[in-house]
């Protein structure tokens, strides 16, 4: 437990809560342990590539070390899947509601187009054509 936990007093707590609060502490205290292990066995690697040349270990010696951190690995991804398998509810992400371009049939639809006052092209190049249509047939789509 922390420094914070112990000098709580746990006497005034409900029985229920402090069932989960002292198993809340020892899941804490475990995932405590798993990270110092980890973190020796990230030290020691880093050590084994990146250390002194008198000190850098031998290719067998490396692969061994290598091999200790991928069983530390594997350890901690049966234990994820462990406590993932012993939740009761999957945990989901809401799905956001939104109406995107849906207007409520309600409101009255106003068709605006917009045109110069000429389609001939300023620079004198020929016959410009309206945006939304091909110079060969109009497209009808609605925007």
């Amino acid at each position: 437990m922390s420094a914070i936990a112990k000098d709580f007093d746990l006497s005034v707590l409900p029985p229920e809560y402090r069932a989960v609060f002292e198993a809340q502490a020892a899941r804490v205290a475990e995932l405590e342990e798993i990270n110092q292990r980890q973190e020796h066995l990230i030290a020691e690697m880093h050590h084994a590539l990146y250390g002194k040349k008198s000190e850098k270990l031998a290719d067998d010696d490396r692969q061994l070390a290598f091999e200790d951190l991928e069983v530390a690995l594997s350890e901690v991804e049966e234990k994820k899947s462990e406590q993932a398998s012993g939740d009761d509810k999957p945990r989901r992400k809401k799905i956001a509601k939104r109406n995107r371009g849906n207007l409520p049939e309600g409101l009255p639809r106003i068709e605006q187009v917009i045109e110069p006052d000429s389609l001939e092209c300023p620079c004198g190049c020929g016959l410009m054509h309206r945006i939304g249509e091909d110079r060969n047939e109009r497209l009808d789509i609605v925007p």
